[in-house]
């Protein structure tokens, strides 16, 4: 599968696009959307919901976001998890998948969380092991999601940038870039998101995430249930002066407003992706 590794997910063109959910299935199809992404543990290939085949009868393209390979484990990824995201990205017809650079079991621990890997140059063999295994099962290239964060490991040895650096130029794996997931590692631990998109490779930019959350006792939760704040959007839009991304997705889990308030949503991650591209000229 020579397309699924090395294809350049850079050259997409996906748009605006927001996350199907069921509970918004209609709303979806109203906002007029250019993508959509769905959880692909939520979806039976076998059984695609209506809704999704109408979005994809209008040549909307679906991504299936997994949430729980855990590729940022030291155990290989697991084979009925992989043919299960195989499945959903052949039924709906998908440019690529996508998955978070993280780690969520360990043996029989389930962590409940997608919790940040252990940034040190023998962790990065292991996972750069595992996104190849992945990758050749994969029919689509395979995209990895920066996690937010509540905590950092003592021992890394490189910065997030590094290491998702070295990965992209070890597997040529895509990047889904999170900015909400930046900014609540600024707020969480200190992290100045503007360097990590300085340092990130962005030529391997397959599209972008941009979500709301809460900050609470100091601490920001990325919860995805409300509007992203203003300091998301910035990055956003600094993320476009230094690239055009392919597409940018609006994440909304729970609490879900009206129609009007997620087309608004969707229009301020227009106006910030203009303001950046602005710049960039």
């Amino acid at each position: 599968m020579v397309g699924a590794a090395e294809a350049g997910t850079e050259r997409a063109g996906l748009g605006v696009g927001i996350g199907w959910r069921p509970e918004i299935d209609l709303t979806v199809e109203r906002l007029g959307v250019d993508f959509v992404e769905v959880i692909a543990e939520s979806v039976d290939p076998a059984d695609i919901p209506e809704s999704l085949a109408v979005l994809r009868g209008r040549g909307v393209p679906v991504i299936p976001h997994g949430v729980g390979l855990g590729i940022g484990g030291a155990d290989r990824p697991d084979a009925s998890r992989l043919a299960h995201l195989a499945a959903c990205a052949q039924a709906l017809d998908a440019p690529l998948v996508s998955e978070h650079l993280a780690f969520v079991r360990g043996g029989e621990l389930e962590a409940g969380h997608l919790l940040p890997v252990p940034r040190t140059r023998e962790a990065l063999s292991v996972i750069a092991e595992n996104v190849r295994l992945a990758q050749a099962e994969l029919p689509v290239p395979l995209a990895l999601e920066n996690v937010a964060a509540l905590f950092g490991w003592p021992d890394d040895e490189l910065t997030e940038a590094e290491f998702l650096g070295e990965l992209v130029e070890r597997t040529g794996v895509g990047l889904l870039i999170d900015v909400a997931n930046l900014y609540t590692n600024q707020v969480n631990l200190g992290l100045d998101a503007r360097e990590a998109l300085d340092g990130l490779p962005l030529g391997r930019l397959a599209y972008v995430h941009v979500a709301g959350g809460h900050l609470h006792g100091g601490v920001w939760h990325d919860t995805h249930t409300a509007a992203a704040p203003d300091a998301v959007l910035d990055l956003l839009a600094e993320l476009c002066v230094r690239v055009r991304p392919p597409g940018v997705l609006l994440e909304w889990d729970d609490d879900y407003p009206s129609d009007s308030v997620l087309a608004a949503e969707l229009d301020r991650i227009r106006a910030a992706m203009s303001r950046g591209g602005a710049v960039r000229g």
